[in-house]
């Protein structure tokens, strides 16, 4: 089975907002939430139609972050309480981008992490460590999903560029059959730099911080 991986970027703060608001909303976050609530239902309905059953439907999940809890003793909890969460992440976030499709992603990344090491690349800023770390320090524990999809991971967005620099740095010592890949996350992370340092200069309102990964 292949796994997808997308991207957004999103200010924490805004996501965090929700998070335990209980109801405590503004009247741009309530409208936010709508679309949450239909994404989250439509997505079950998707589920319902597949026959999946994960004990604890999203729309239920998206209620109990909402109210500050992840404490669902339902066999796939955590696919629901992520899948919610990025419900929540995609209301607050840039349109999303496509990374790539991977059969074995965590596979891959593991091993380009061990040949960047390898090549002097900095511990933080191995890709498999930011796909697969989790979510930010200050976001509220998730219970892990069964198999490990669905998965979000993160990436302060004031590290692209030294990412992506200590990546452009090593690409033509990688191994050939990591090189593409690498090369595509560059050129991503370079971009998503740009337009970072750009709006962060120029435009008065703009909080983003965070590049969110969604791994499916």
């Amino acid at each position: 089975m292949s796994h997808n991986i997308a991207y957004s970027t999103a200010d924490q703060a805004d996501v965090l907002g929700f998070l335990g608001s209980k109801g405590k909303l503004t009247a741009d976050q309530h409208r936010r939430l709508d679309g949450m609530r239909m994404d989250a239902q439509a997505h079950q309905e998707d589920l319902d139609h597949q026959r999946v059953d994960w004990g604890l439907s999203i729309p239920d999940a998206l209620e109990h972050l909402l109210a500050g809890r992840t404490d669902s003793d339902a066999h796939c909890a955590g696919n629901a309480y992520h899948s919610a969460l990025q419900h929540i992440i995609d209301h607050n976030a840039s349109d999303s981008d496509h990374l790539g499709t991977y059969s074995k992603p965590a596979t891959f990344f593991g091993l380009v992490d061990e040949e960047m090491q390898r090549l002097g690349v900095p511990t933080d800023l191995l890709p498999y460590g930011y796909l697969y770390g989790g979510l930010p320090d200050a976001f509220p524990y998730l219970p892990s999903s069964v198999d490990g999809y669905p998965a979000i991971g993160h990436l302060p967005l004031a590290k692209a560029k030294p990412a992506a620099d200590a990546y452009r740095a090593v690409l033509d010592r990688l191994n050939p059959d990591f090189r593409y890949d690498v090369q595509e996350l560059i050129e991503k992370l370079e971009f998503e730099h740009t337009e970072w340092e750009y709006a962060t200069k120029n435009i008065s309102w703009y909080t983003q911080d965070t590049l969110f990964f969604k791994l499916t």
